[in-house]
């Protein structure tokens, strides 16, 4: 029985104890997720929370068309976007230059910020455009292979690999030329 199966179960048998278990795997990548999407650690939290509460209330409903894992991070990855659209209104922008976000990193502990390359790889990020930016960080940290990608974020697989390719080239010019 593998992993998912194993908190279905658990989860059937007995909520509270099949969604500690899905917590004890999935709580960590999903906050590491979530806080390179919105920086701001209390941020994080508050999307995160909401992630879970979502996952707890749907989870009878999931239909294993995917991994338990690429489902959760489809959750994760459209609350991102819904508290940056509810945030749009304070000046942050989706499409990338996202200046907010940037002030917030430098007002952070997110980085180590005696390590200048560090610090501009985290920039970079945050300068591509959400799309580009949410599969990049999906594809880089996450180690997630284009079809779960793919599955996550609704975009073509194929076009999941030439976002990757440009995120790359984008963050390789910001570093260069910064």
């Amino acid at each position: 029985m593998n992993k998912d199966e194993e908190i279905l179960l658990a989860f059937r048998t007995n909520k509270q104890i099949g969604f500690k278990i899905l917590m004890d795997a999935y709580q960590k990548p999903m906050y590491s997720f979530i806080r390179r999407m919105l920086v701001v650690h209390e941020d994080a939290e508050d999307v995160m929370q909401e992630v879970f509460i979502k996952v707890y209330f749907n989870l009878n409903k999931f239909r294993g068309e995917s991994a338990l894992k690429t489902w959760i991070f489809k959750i994760a990855a459209n609350e991102c976007m819904r508290f940056l659209n509810k945030i749009a209104v304070d000046s942050v922008s989706i499409d990338g230059d996202d200046n907010n976000l940037i002030t917030k990193l430098m007002d952070t502990e997110y980085v180590d910020y005696e390590n200048e390359l560090a610090v501009k790889f985290q920039k970079a990020i945050l300068h591509l455009p959400y799309k580009q930016r949410i599969v990049f960080n999906l594809r880089y940290y996450d180690d997630l292979d284009y079809s779960a990608i793919s599955s996550i974020t609704g975009i073509a697989t194929d076009t999941v690999k030439v976002d990757y390719h440009y995120a790359k080239e984008k963050i390789v010019e910001y570093i260069k030329n910064n």
